[in-house]
């Protein structure tokens, strides 16, 4: 039985029973109490017998229950106004209908009286005011804007949209599958140079149930190429809802990663509306509508132009080449970018792990001047070779500058003076230091999987020397390179994030650097770039950085890690040999960035 409040303002003129007097005449107020309940308790039948068209009304009645889908009525009884033997009574009707929506309005019921007694004369407005007498009412749902993604300046990266998959199923296509790939190449490669047909038809034929998904196109792609597609034997095409990028080449790994973050929350509020239909199906009036609320665009950190250059930069390298780039002041991570041959291992660029080589050299810095074992000014011991333990550990073509302050050894790039500190430090030290400055913790940053780095413990002296110099067991990804530029930068380790938000949750023990030993790393960095192994860079303006060449099986790997101003960055490629190789891919991309970055 639903709540009902029953206000009885009666006119003086109304004649009520007496307690007790059940014969005499009922009024207008108790017969309309008792079709207002009934109508609320859903009991149209009980209802309409209170009218004086039963029928008519109990088809009206039902109607509104049905069409409006609803879950529950509230009915409250108003005044009552009498002239001879009709009256009007008021009454606030209160819907619930689906999804929480709520409707709520006041109207009349008509009264007549017939033999001295009352009823409710029929007519649709009472069941609402607006309501003609061969209308119905119809619940509608309006669907909300799906919401956007934006990078940094404002502009779509991600939007609500339709997308075809384009699928090849090489066993269907005719006899000659290579043919198809070929015309699929052919269409395709107008979108991306990567649609070849040795390419298609290789993956087709390795594809688990033989089914290929070759391309996903927009649906602006789609209607470029999709009748030269259609009829190729073996290809099919799926449409279906997505988060589509605007551009296909701006971070598309990235983008990937975005999508699956923010799919299930681009949904806004649906709006509704209650209309009413005449006999004819048209609609006639609106009597409630809510408008729909579209949920807010997800904002990422990723900043266009910053994207853009550090991709080309990768681009033209032929080794996996990738870079992160991150603004230390807010955490803001401004790009991700890495090129198709990186991209076969995955989102390398923020969580592959890697041996770091001599841009690890800051942390045994930082490690060093912390537990006040040196200054930059201290004066270290750079020989072409030194014996730490039963191992020989060499400077790059065994080059010497003797004994010079660590800040010259730092510039220099000296296996042998840092192997040397590290080697005086304890165990732990290393680990602190790289922690301190953004390597080790565990940043769960939404919409990018993330890795920061692993400094095991260093108990062993020889270990613990070929860590100092990178060459151990410690590895760093891109990512947590870049977190350590940043730091140093910044004074303290800022929380990367890369969806506006979406708060990043950081693990594990971090301490902070001291101001002096932020200031040492400073100097050491922009040592590097003024006359020491960056001085290819030092045209671009106050760049601080270290250089890395991280030895490994077939080669070894290339690293620039720096900032300019409020813009830190990493930079790896893969077996790229010498680390000017990085510092040239970190060039490229400075000089591509518009004044003022």
């Amino acid at each position: 039985m639903s709540t009902r409040v029953l206000t009885m303002l009666i006119a003086a003129a109304v004649s009520i029973a007496a307690a007790g007097c059940a014969s005499r005449p009922q009024g207008p107020a108790q017969a309309a109490d008792a079709f207002l309940s009934a109508f609320a308790d859903h009991d149209v039948q009980a209802a309409a017998d209170l009218t004086n068209q039963p029928e008519k009304a109990g088809a009206a009645l039902t109607s509104a229950w049905d069409n409006l889908q609803a879950e529950q009525l509230t009915a409250q009884l108003g005044d009552a106004r009498v002239t001879g033997d009709t009256a009007t009574v008021d009454y606030t009707y209160e819907w619930r209908l689906p999804k929480e929506r709520v409707w709520k309005y006041t109207g009349q019921l008509q009264m007549g009286r017939s033999d001295g007694r009352w009823s409710v004369r029929w007519t649709s407005a009472n069941i609402h005011p607006r309501l003609g007498n061969t209308q119905t009412m119809q619940l509608r749902a309006t669907a909300a804007p799906k919401a956007r993604v934006n990078e940094r300046s404002g502009s779509d990266v991600l939007v609500p949209g339709t997308v075809y998959r384009v699928l090849f199923k090489s066993g269907a296509a005719s006899s000659d599958p290579a043919a198809v790939a070929t015309a699929l190449a052919t269409q395709l490669q107008r979108f991306d140079e990567k649609f070849t047909a040795e390419a298609i038809l290789a993956a087709a034929r390795k594809a688990e149930g033989g089914v290929y998904q070759v391309a996903i196109l927009s649906e602006f792609e789609y209607e470029q190429v999709g009748s030269e597609l259609l009829g190729l034997p073996g290809v099919t095409f799926t449409k279906q809802w997505d988060m589509v990028p605007t551009d296909r080449h701006f971070a598309p790994d990235l983008m990937t990663q975005v999508r699956k973050t923010v799919i299930d929350e681009v949904d806004g509020r649906a709006g509704w509306s209650v209309v009413t239909v005449n006999s004819n199906g048209a609609d006639t009036d609106v009597l409630m509508e809510v408008d729909p609320q579209a949920a807010p665009s997800f904002s990422l950190s990723i900043d266009r132009y910053v994207q853009n250059a550090a991709q080309r930069a990768v681009d033209l390298r032929e080794e996996q080449a990738m870079m992160v780039v991150i603004q230390p002041s807010t955490g803001a991570v401004l790009a991700i970018a890495q090129n198709e041959a990186a991209d076969a291992d995955g989102p390398v660029a923020a969580a592959g792990m890697y041996p770091p080589g001599s841009i690890f050299k800051t942390v045994t810095a930082a490690a060093a001047m912390t537990a006040g074992r040196a200054t930059p000014d201290t004066v270290v011991p750079c020989p072409s070779r030194i014996v730490v333990g039963e191992r020989t550990i060499p400077n790059y073509n065994l080059f010497t500058v003797g004994d010079v302050p660590m800040a010259t050894a730092y510039e220099r790039s000296c296996n042998t003076a840092f192997a040397k500190i590290a080697s005086e430090l304890g165990g732990t030290d290393l680990g602190t230091a790289a922690a301190a400055l953004g390597i080790g913790p565990d940043y769960a940053v939404a919409g990018l999987p993330t890795v920061s780095g692993s400094v095991p413990r260093d108990d062993e002296l020889v270990q613990r020397a070929e860590d100092g110099i990178g060459q151990g067991r410690v590895l760093v990804s891109p990512f947590g390179s870049a977190l350590m530029a940043a730091t140093v930068a910044n004074g303290s380790t800022p929380v990367p994030y890369l969806i506006s938000g979406h708060p990043t949750e950081v693990s594990g023990a971090r301490t902070t650097l001291s101001p002096q030993v932020v200031d040492g790393l400073r100097a050491m960095m922009r040592k590097v770039v003024l006359g020491g192994t960056a001085e290819r860079i030092r045209d671009q303006g106050e760049v601080y950085g270290k250089t890395g060449e991280a030895e490994v099986e077939g080669g070894s790997h290339a690293w620039f890690v720096g900032y300019r101003g409020d813009m830190a960055f990493a930079t790896l490629v893969v077996r790229g040999g010498s680390s000017d190789n990085a510092v040239a891919v970190t060039r490229d991309m400075l000089t591509a960035l518009p004044a003022g970055y």
